[in-house]
């Protein structure tokens, strides 16, 4: 292979001319602009499967509206066609909760928007198809991963089959995908049909309705309710779901079969979590870690949030209702070594544009790195979907440690002033105290390291909601723990002569949350001095038990109804609360606690002389 370290993938016909090759492996296309960076998709599979010997060209944002050039230009690669929506879902990345119309794009050069199609792997596919309809396609990325089966589409307001269903691939890969990748083009290479190619883990496929099972449960497999059934049904949809997510969540899984129209939808079981090893692999590429030259030095904005950043590990076992992270990642976490990570930091430093201050040292969960169980056999046979929720596992390692010696390395490097912790925080597993005396004393000194050295200016975190029943159902701790937090963040504040804030964010129309508890969440906010900003509506998205509780209106583990605000007044009812104290809301807050027959919150919220004015309603940014 002819391989230049250091530059970027090619994107176009001349760069492909300039390196010399006279055919391409692979071409991936890639609904992102193209950011040669670890944590963008598009560039880590096209990295990997380089680092394998394979050429890979990568067509960013191609336009599908015109002569479809943008398909035509690199012609047929030798083994497959990759695509991917992109880093994130693309309904989330269009529409807003009220199913509003984006004005920009954080994963495209200037921000503009429009620059991808609404889904773009059911677009990109059936272009390529059209074109070269013998070269394989294979399909990854969020977007398909998380609705590689039956799932809610909130955007379209109903039930969805399988994206498989919707788009000509012949295969498509589901997490991360370097493993499955390289595997699907080492057996291509080898002279293998993509028909042939039916048990590859993490991958799912359309398979004859004669190659189901017979038996509905196996130690290899588990059989859904059809896609006909969920839809007639949806207490059967939640009974689904319940083990979709057991099996995502699983050391070892199982495949997993349903039935649609008259065909089968096979997932694959998914590879055991990477090694450190593996993970250093993917982390330790010869990334630019810079947007292609093609987009002349505009700015894109989702590079700007992660250019000076670097990812501790992957996955997360928090396992919040609303998240797809451990749909996507896992549950179980990767970690890189030390050594990676020091690798990195030093790149990052010899960056042009860096004044000293790494902006993240962080993963899906910023504090969760080397964890896991301390007897590891448990860990591998247990199918909680959270480690942290109802209560922290018996058996989990919750050392902060190793964490805190990655931060002391990096602030030790000559060139770093300081480093930043963006990524969530987990304060609930730093406070979690356990029978290791010396654990609980370093978990401790991590927090207060942490706000004493690694916030700049603001610490976001989530407590989401300050009622139990809903925080039981996004799975997240008693908003006790969030106001302990509060205090130990005020005491250091105050002793170090700091002048920091504490960001919460929180959730509204949650499933389970009723007007009356966004009432109550004002006042428990209020008086902690909270003006709410870091605030949003629910917005249900494919394969999360929040967005099957809202779809089905059961609890896809005990099958008990849940309440769950769905049209615009309800949702909007429950979100004027955050803004109580904005005058344009007063009136209508006061009025709408008259009828629910609490005078008393609004008491406790305008003070017993509440004016009876009638203020003009403003639409916020919210809406």
């Amino acid at each position: 292979m002819n391989k230049i370290e250091n530059q970027w993938l090619p994107t176009s016909k001349k760069e492909i001319e300039h390196l010399g090759w006279d055919y391409i492996d692979v071409i991936l296309f890639s609904g992102d602009a193209y950011i040669d960076h670890p944590s963008m998709g598009a560039a880590v599979i096209g990295r990997i499967l380089e680092a394998h010997g394979y050429r890979v060209a990568i067509v960013p944002q191609p336009g599908w509206k015109d002569d479809l050039r943008d398909f035509r230009k690199l012609g047929r690669p030798r083994l497959f066609f990759a695509i991917s929506a992109g880093a994130m879902d693309s309904m989330v990345n269009h529409y807003t909760a009220n199913r509003r119309r984006r004005s920009d794009d954080a994963y495209s050069p200037g921000g503009r928007a429009g620059l991808r199609p609404d889904y773009p792997t059911i677009v990109y596919s059936e272009i390529l198809r059209h074109l070269y309809p013998d070269v394989p396609i294979v399909a990854g990325g969020i977007e398909a991963s998380l609705r590689r089966l039956a799932h809610y589409d909130y955007w379209q307001d109903r039930l969805r089959p399988s994206i498989l269903m919707d788009c000509p691939v012949d295969l498509l890969v589901y997490g991360m995908g370097e493993k499955p990748i390289v595997e699907i083009a080492d057996a291509l290479a080898s002279g293998k049909s993509i028909a042939q190619l039916t048990c590859i883990p993490q991958t799912a496929l359309v398979r004859p309705i004669t190659e189901m099972p017979a038996e509905r449960e196996s130690d290899t497999h588990i059989t859904l309710f059809s896609y006909e059934e969920a839809l007639a049904d949806k207490r059967r949809h939640a009974e689904n779901f319940k083990h979709i997510e057991v099996e995502s969540n699983r050391f070892n899984g199982r495949d997993i079969w349903q039935q649609t129209g008259n065909v089968a939808i096979k997932v694959n079981h998914a590879y055991p979590p990477m090694t450190t090893a593996e993970i250093d692999a993917s982390f330790d590429l010869p990334y630019t870690r810079l947007p292609h030259p093609r987009y002349n030095g505009k700015r894109i904005p989702a590079y700007e949030m992660i250019r000076h950043s670097v990812n501790l590990h992957r996955g997360c076992f928090g396992g919040c209702a609303f998240c797809t992270i451990s749909a996507h990642q896992g549950k179980f976490i990767a970690s890189r070594s030390k050594q990676s990570i020091m690798r990195e930091v030093r790149q990052v430093i010899q960056m042009d544009d860096f004044k000293g201050y790494i902006s993240d040292l962080g993963g899906p969960s910023a504090n969760m790195y080397m964890m896991s169980g301390r007897d590891t056999d448990k860990c591998h046979r247990c199918t909680r979907p959270s480690c942290l929720h109802p209560a922290p596992c018996p058996n989990l390692n919750n050392d902060h440690a190793p964490l805190l010696d990655i931060y002391h390395a990096v602030d030790a490097l000559p060139g770093v002033k300081r480093s930043f912790i963006g990524s969530g925080v987990r304060y609930d597993l730093a406070m979690h105290n356990n029978d290791n005396k010396r654990i609980n004393e370093t978990n401790r000194h991590y927090i207060e390291e942490l706000i004493i050295k690694h916030v700049s200016g603001r610490l976001k975190v989530a407590p989401e909601h300050t009622s139990d029943s809903v925080l039981r159902l996004m799975r997240k701790p008693s908003f006790s723990l969030f106001e302990q937090f509060k205090r130990i963040f005020d005491i250091v504040n105050e002793r170090e002569g700091l002048r920091l804030q504490l960001i919460p964010y929180f959730i509204s129309s949650h499933p389970g949350c009723h007007e009356i508890d966004m009432a109550e969440l004002a006042v428990k906010t209020k008086k902690l001095n909270f003006h709410l900003e870091q605030v949003q509506d629910f917005t249900p998205t494919p394969m999360t038990v929040s967005t099957e509780m809202y779809y089905t209106g059961y609890n896809p583990y005990t099958l008990e109804p849940v309440f769950t605000a769905t049209t615009r007044d309800e949702k909007l009812a429950q979100r004027k609360y955050f803004f109580w104290y904005e005058p344009e809301y007063r009136r209508d807050i006061y009025n709408s606690l008259c009828r629910l027959g609490r005078r008393d919150i609004a008491a406790s919220l305008f003070g017993s002389n509440t004016t009876s004015k009638r203020s003009t309603h403003k639409r916020n940014k919210y809406e």
